[in-house]
């Protein structure tokens, strides 16, 4: 069965405001009659998502199917070459960590995939992934827990974000989403949903200004370094003020 929410790319939580939002923004960009973006069966699809989802009946049938009915998962193995040696050891290497940073980027709460889960994602057995997985572990990309359940960490996912745009095998499963069962929805995955879309902004206060300019730039978090100076070099000038007081 086709996974509405993960085709509108949201949560199966969210509320009728917000399908109602990303449905028109999809609705226009695959309507047929749009000369740059039209696809008519994708179109379909959105509509067929929306009439399921915005019927509160309908909806609640969906999702009792669904939590019954999981929808099918196709292997990378169907798209990805992981058995030719050294390159297949490097595609393993990068399908883990795409399924991986999916699952990070879409379940934040719930960022684990055990094994068995890999292994059907991937689609080969797992005697082919202990090297692979001794190797990501070691690079500190993925951390493993005692009940073979699988994270991707900080480290990997700035591996996965900067080499990206070099590596076509990364950016083609990052692309496919890593778990899609459907070329519709992989499809649907280049396309970016604004932030405005699926929820309303509330606005953003202008940072406040004193009199003398505009406020003090904010240090990255690679430069604490020069706060703890700062706050020395405040602190060396009180206590200067304070000398001068006392003799005062």
């Amino acid at each position: 069965m086709t996974d509405y929410y993960e085709f509108l790319q949201i949560s199966p939580r969210a509320d009728a405001d917000t399908i109602h939002r990303v449905y028109r923004f999809l609705a226009a960009r695959f309507h047929p009659d749009n000369p740059e973006s039209g696809d008519a069966d994708l179109f379909h699809l959105v509509k067929t998502a929306n009439d399921v989802l915005s019927d509160p009946k309908r909806r609640a049938e969906y999702d009792e199917k669904r939590r019954h009915e999981p929808p099918d998962v196709v292997p990378l193995s169907a798209s990805i070459d992981f058995m030719d040696d050294l390159q297949g050891e490097i595609n393993r290497r990068l399908a883990l960590l795409a399924v991986l940073y999916h699952r990070r980027r879409t379940k934040p709460d719930m960022p684990d995939v055990a094994l068995d889960e890999i292994e059907a994602r991937m689609g080969f057995p797992r005697d082919y992934l202990d090297f692979t997985i001794w190797y990501l572990v070691k690079k500190g990309y993925i951390t493993r827990a005692d009940n073979a359940q699988f994270t991707l960490t900080a480290d990997g996912v700035d591996f996965v974000e900067t080499q990206r745009p070099g590596l076509p095998v990364l950016n083609k499963l990052l692309t496919s989403g890593a778990r899609s069962a459907e070329e519709a929805i992989q499809a649907l995955k280049t396309t970016h949903i604004p932030d405005a879309v699926r929820a309303p902004r509330t606005a953003t206060p202008p940072a406040p200004r004193s009199p003398a300019g505009p406020a003090p730039t904010v240090a990255p978090l690679g430069s604490m370094g020069f706060l703890d100076r700062r706050v020395n070099k405040v602190d060396r000038r009180k206590n200067s003020r304070g000398g001068r007081r006392a003799t005062d």
